[in-house]
């Protein structure tokens, strides 16, 4: 039997049972391949989800994934959409959070600025990416974003994405399917394919 092949950019394949091992003992670098690994999706779900501050909630997710990593049972599949689950829980806490205080502009204090550096085409086209993305999912029922987002972007199963949003499997397909329709459509009028 040979290896097995990664199914999503940045597993971790045969190592996981390693990795995770470590990181139950407090190893440092197996707490970082496991952020390496998850990190850039989560934080394109919670940015697409349309969170204000989706690399504090990106860090968050996986303080209580690692603060809980003894209950976690299961191969990196399992673990992948526990770390999705909670992700998608941080957010919706975030919304509600959010829309019984609203954040207010601090005056006083001076904006800050990024460092310079980096590539700023390559910046500016992900941003674009990410308002499109945005753009269309804002066409969807809230549910049906959820669904496509978790199925699409986090590369969850049907199964996994029930589990995540506390709905039955046949309650995800036909959001999933809903949300489809509505996409096509709209693409159609824009003269895209989907």
């Amino acid at each position: 039997m040979g290896a097995r092949a990664p199914t999503h950019a940045g597993d971790l394949g045969e190592s996981f049972d390693s990795v995770l091992a470590a990181a139950r003992t407090g190893a440092s670098w197996a707490f970082e391949r496991m952020w390496q690994a998850l990190a850039p999706s989560v934080s394109g779900y919670l940015r697409v989800q349309g969170a204000p501050e989706p690399d504090d909630l990106v860090s968050e997710v996986f303080l209580s994934a690692f603060s809980r990593l003894d209950s976690f049972r299961g191969d990196e599949a399992c673990f992948r959409s526990w770390v999705f689950t909670i992700a998608h829980h941080r957010v919706v806490d975030d919304w509600r959070r959010r829309g019984r205080r609203p954040a207010l502009a601090d005056c006083g204090q001076p904006m800050s600025v990024d460092p310079p550096g980096g590539d700023v085409e390559e910046e500016a086209l992900r941003q674009l990416s990410e308002q499109r993305v945005r753009r269309v999912c804002d066409l969807l029922a809230p549910d049906q974003r959820d669904v496509v987002l978790l199925r699409m972007v986090a590369g969850l199963s049907l199964e996994q994405t029930a589990d995540a949003l506390g709905k039955t499997t046949v309650a995800v397909k036909a959001l999933q399917h809903r949300a489809l329709t509505a996409l096509r459509r709209h693409l159609d009028r824009e003269g895209v394919s989907l």
